[in-house]
């Protein structure tokens, strides 16, 4: 009975929708055992954490706060929002260009903090909106819709900072990027924290979580049971733009400044990959925000690892997306059935051996 319960036990831990992406970030993080044993070694140096893997969990913060809104899209619409990188400068681009007062570098704050993040983070939810719009009321379809903003984002924010680089160089402004006081645990891991917390506790307590999985898997018959299946994609939407904003806010804190070129370029990749890692259909339907969670760490160590190998920048995408590739199959409703009529066929192949010895 005991053998029974152990068994039943261990099948229920690995068919858990986050076993796999936990075996997969734990790989990823396991290798550098064998190469690169100091990867693992944290200290304090000045007051601050350092190390590989301070370093993971620090650059990751960004990539978890758009992948938690890539996740409610991805379920809700059955489709990616590939603009979040664009909406990130965006953000930037009003949050330093209020800070500055309109002037290309600043050394104090022409305006209130608390106003620019607002008015930052107001305009990120506009993006959002007009994502939204296109997806959930004319039914345009997600990739195409987004496209859009993908295309123009980046040119928006350049004329916001009137094509240049604005510089805010004032110790509030880079709290959000750095440190808050004499913390050495570095600020965006507090942001990336917020938003796991504040988004599971919304989902958790209200519906929100159950109605975007019903609209998910199917908007007509959802519709039929009284949801507005548009305005609960129209909402995700503007939720994914809000949380790239906020990342946006935090990237240019990094550098203080709105680098409308770089902030947040190509992450809208990696946070498609991340929601695919953690283990979510990306049709639409079921979700797992800590999945995702977990799939954004695990691309972060990925990246770290291949650093931390001395492999160069160039080299470095080729590696990453076989290691991708890998996993993303490992992780396949395909390859998992194959696996599970193998253990089948195997599990009769040894049953009729043991029939035929006796």
């Amino acid at each position: 009975m005991s053998n029974e319960k152990k068994s039943f036990n261990w099948k229920a831990i690995t068919q858990h929708r986050l076993f796999l992406p936990i075996v997969c970030l734990l790989v990823v993080l396991l290798v550098n055992v064998i190469k690169t044993p100091n990867f693992f070694a944290v200290s304090i140096k000045n007051g601050v954490l350092y190390g590989y893997l301070v370093d993971v969990v620090n650059r990751a913060s960004e990539l978890v706060i758009v992948a938690i809104g890539m996740t409610l899209v991805t379920a809700a619409s059955g489709g990616q929002d590939i603009s979040v990188g664009a909406v990130m400068a965006v953000a930037a681009a009003v949050c330093c260009q209020i800070l500055s007062g309109g002037q290309v570098s600043t050394n104090e704050l022409m305006n209130s903090m608390a106003l620019a993040i607002i008015a930052a983070i107001i305009v990120a939810a506009i993006c959002g909106a007009f994502n939204g719009f296109l997806v959930a009321n004319l039914g345009i379809q997600p990739m195409v819709a987004t496209l859009i903003l993908f295309t123009a984002g980046r040119g928006i924010a350049q004329l916001i900072t009137k094509g240049q680089i604005t510089y805010v160089r004032v110790g509030s402004f880079k709290v959000m990027g750095g440190y808050i006081g004499k913390c050495p645990v570095p600020t965006p891991i507090f942001f990336a924290i917020a938003a796991i917390i504040i988004v599971n506790l919304v989902l958790k307590k209200t519906a929100l979580g159950l109605y975007i999985e019903s609209v998910g898997i199917n908007g007509s018959a959802s519709r039929l049971v009284g949801l507005n299946s548009t305005m609960i994609k129209f909402l995700t939407y503007v939720i994914c733009g809000i949380l790239s904003g906020i990342a946006g806010i935090v990237a240019s804190s990094r550098i203080y400044s709105a680098d409308a070129n770089n902030i947040g370029l190509n992450l809208e990749m990696d946070a498609i990959l991340a929601v695919a890692l953690g283990g979510n259909v990306l049709s639409g339907g079921k979700f797992s925000i800590m999945g995702s969670v977990i799939g954004a760490y695990t691309i972060q160590a990925l990246t770290t690892t291949l650093y931390a190998m001395n492999v160069s920048a160039d080299q470095l995408p080729v590696y990453k997306a076989v290691v991708v590739i890998i996993i993303v199959v490992i992780q396949s409703p395909v390859f998992r059935r194959s696996v599970d009529e193998w253990k089948k066929k195997r599990a009769l192949k040894n049953n009729k051996a043991m029939e035929g010895g006796h």
